[in-house]
């Protein structure tokens, strides 16, 4: 019986990082592709409440492959997929990407890419967010097509148990120089952060946010750290934010 697989991003339909998945995913299955109608990098998990959701059929990906542009986020795409495309149908994975740059570390946070993902799996859906470490519109997805083809045929084959979702990201690397495949933990680090300040002709002032990635400290087992070293990073990841820590701690806060 072919599976279902649903293709997403944030980078949009006419990107050339979900072509890229789109040529693998077709390997393993019946291809559905939802994505937006435009670029919706760091949109995070935004979802639209304000304005009517719009989807376009758009058949780029030849006449076997239905496509759709959507007019809302990331998470849009997948809900409308899951809730009204699909919705008499079992969707067997959720693959997101390829996105152009890193979503290793706190860039999950931010990342269209991962919650369009991270949504899939709130859906009980295995999902999986792939990232290139080049941000260039041009960048050679070889490699990343290599490896998400690897990651892609595991997962089915395997399955996923204690998570629903893993964040794939790839070194800028063509794919001899790759060492292999490392599962990690996410990184401890921020953005230092600056905005810059500018006019525009018609004299209003304006800010452009900038910053700097910084790493909290060095540790071989952390995603950042596999990239780096040349290795594709693969983290488990999961949408309870809870600090299980700190929960027999705050016990204290019961007795007020």
């Amino acid at each position: 019986m072919s599976l279902n697989i649903l293709v997403t991003n944030d980078d949009g339909l006419s990107a050339p990082g979900i072509r890229a998945l789109v040529e693998v995913a077709q390997e393993f299955g019946q291809v559905y592709v939802v994505a937006p109608d435009s670029p919706q990098s760091g949109q995070g998990h935004a979802i639209t409440l304000e304005h009517p959701l719009r989807l376009k059929e758009q058949r780029i990906f030849g006449p076997n492959i239905p496509a759709y542009a959507c007019s809302g986020t990331p998470v849009d795409c997948v809900k409308l997929a899951k809730h009204v495309l699909l919705k008499n149908e079992d969707i067997d994975l959720c693959i997101s990407g390829i996105n152009h740059g890193s979503n290793a570390s706190i860039n999950i946070i931010y990342s269209g890419t991962m919650s369009a993902a991270m949504e899939a799996s709130v859906e009980g859906i295995p999902s999986i967010g792939f990232s290139l470490l080049d941000y260039n519109i041009d960048a050679d997805f070889s490699a990343a097509k290599i490896y998400a083809r690897k990651i892609i045929k595991q997962v089915l084959e395997q399955g996923l148990k204690e998570t629903l979702l893993l964040n794939v990201n790839i070194p800028k690397l063509p794919a001899d120089a790759i060492k292999g495949i490392k599962v990690c933990h996410q990184a401890e680090g921020h953005w230092a952060e600056d905005f810059l300040e500018n006019t525009d002709p018609m004299g209003r002032t304006y800010y452009w946010l900038t910053g700097k990635f910084t790493l909290a400290k060095e540790d071989e087992n952390a995603d950042v750290c596999a990239l780096e070293n040349g290795y594709v990073s693969v983290v488990p990841s999961m949408h309870d934010l809870t600090a299980y820590p700190a929960l027999n701690y705050l016990k204290f806060l019961e007795e007020v």
